[in-house]
């Protein structure tokens, strides 16, 4: 297994091999965001990438995303293209080292790209950043956890028995808004810190 360090992301980054990189937000958290009337959300992308998804938000009237990556080639490009995005609220960092409080974290090919051991960790640490009633949205894969990654996958079955630790599982169902290639083969999650 590949060590997925800084290192390692930037390395990918250099090299263009971001195959989870579709050029744009997608359809399903543009819609969710579009969908908020309260544009004062304290919102978190971690893993954020070249996070077109907080793009969208900050262009829609979302002035508290933070953007949190420690491959600071992702984080260079998305502040090339976002000269007005505020410095302080993009972040070079461990996610598991970053503390603060958020009423949203935005899940998008974040937690398929960690290694699978670190799965428990991040259900917990996500938890203690969401203040109480904040809510995990996004997507997570569902194909087989046995696959090559990253990406890695899960279940139903596995997220449930993951998430319901800490959450209280509003939704977890295939995503009917999912891009082409990945039709069918991801969830729509909302979870609900209790």
């Amino acid at each position: 297994m590949a060590q997925l360090d800084a290192d390692y992301w930037n390395n990918r980054y250099h090299k263009q091999e971001t195959g989870w990189n579709i050029g744009c937000a997608s359809d399903p958290i543009r819609h969710w965001l579009d969908a908020q009337e309260n544009k004062d959300l304290n919102i978190l992308i971690p893993g954020a990438g070249l996070a077109y998804e907080a793009e969208y938000a900050w262009q829609q009237g979302f002035h508290h995303v933070v953007v949190l990556d420690y491959a600071e080639k992702a984080l260079n490009e998305f502040k090339k293209r976002n000269p007005e995005f505020p410095e302080k609220q993009i972040v070079k960092s461990n996610y598991f080292e970053h503390q603060n409080k958020y009423d949203v974290i935005i899940e998008q090919t974040f937690f398929c790209a960690l290694d699978p051991k670190l799965r428990d960790e991040y259900v917990r640490h996500t938890s203690t950043l969401l203040k109480n009633g904040g809510k995990l949205i996004g997507l997570l894969f569902d194909f087989p956890l046995d696959q090559q990654g990253p990406p890695y996958g899960g279940s139903r079955e596995h997220y449930e028995e993951l998430f319901g630790k800490y959450f209280k599982i509003e939704h977890l169902e295939i995503c009917p808004r999912s891009i082409k290639p990945r039709s069918g083969k991801e969830f729509w999650i909302e979870f609900t810190k209790e």
